[in-house]
């Protein structure tokens, strides 16, 4: 009755699939809003799951950084088709805290971190020379220097509220089984397919 557990199990299989049939399992789709209610979806990379939720990490002044603070709620999906297995997520989102933003930063390879303060992400881009120069100043700016962590990126938590597990049934016969959260526990309840 442990959907995060759960989740660990499925994703530990899903880490062992030959790269060829399963290229990131980390790999989920995020859904936004808009403030007029216009939906939004785009792949992300998982970073972290506990017992809290599911972390992903991004520029919040992009497109989704902006949906997620004017409405704080997301939806995930994670599709493994070499496993048959879908997993949604949906709940409230909340920031990770600076500290953990700043040792996922340090994390990561210094070109990525050099990208994050380069690119002005969603803003119009006029050509990826315009990139590049800015790879470049950001490049001479730090020289050998550590590159801290840009303060308009940070990661965002998923708190789950409900967790569905769809595994592919023959005949379209699938198992559907729905986890919500009910205070500290979890109800489950199986639906039709």
């Amino acid at each position: 009755m442990d959907p995060i557990e759960e989740f660990r199990t499925l994703f530990a299989q899903a880490q062992g699939v030959d790269r060829a049939l399963l290229p990131d399992p980390t790999a989920m789709s995020l859904a936004t809003v808009s403030p007029d209610g216009a939906p939004s979806v785009r792949i992300v990379l998982l970073k972290g799951v506990d017992e809290r939720g599911f972390v992903f990490y991004t520029n919040m002044n992009g497109r989704k950084g902006r949906e997620l603070v004017a409405t704080p709620r997301a939806a995930l999906c994670f599709h493994w088709a070499a496993l048959e297995i879908q997993i949604r997520v949906e709940g409230n989102v909340e920031p990770v805290t600076d500290a953990e933003a700043d040792a996922y930063f340090a994390s990561r390879a210094r070109e990525s971190q050099i990208g994050a303060w380069a690119s002005r992400q969603s803003e119009t881009l006029s050509s990826m020379d315009e990139l590049r120069g800015r790879v470049l100043e950001v490049e001479q700016l730090y020289g050998n220097k550590p590159v801290p962590r840009p303060p308009y990126w940070t990661g965002r938590r998923v708190l789950p509220a409900r967790i569905e597990f769809w595994h592919a049934g023959a005949f379209r016969l699938h198992e559907r089984r729905l986890f919500e959260r009910s205070g500290e526990s979890w109800t489950m309840r199986r639906l039709f397919p």
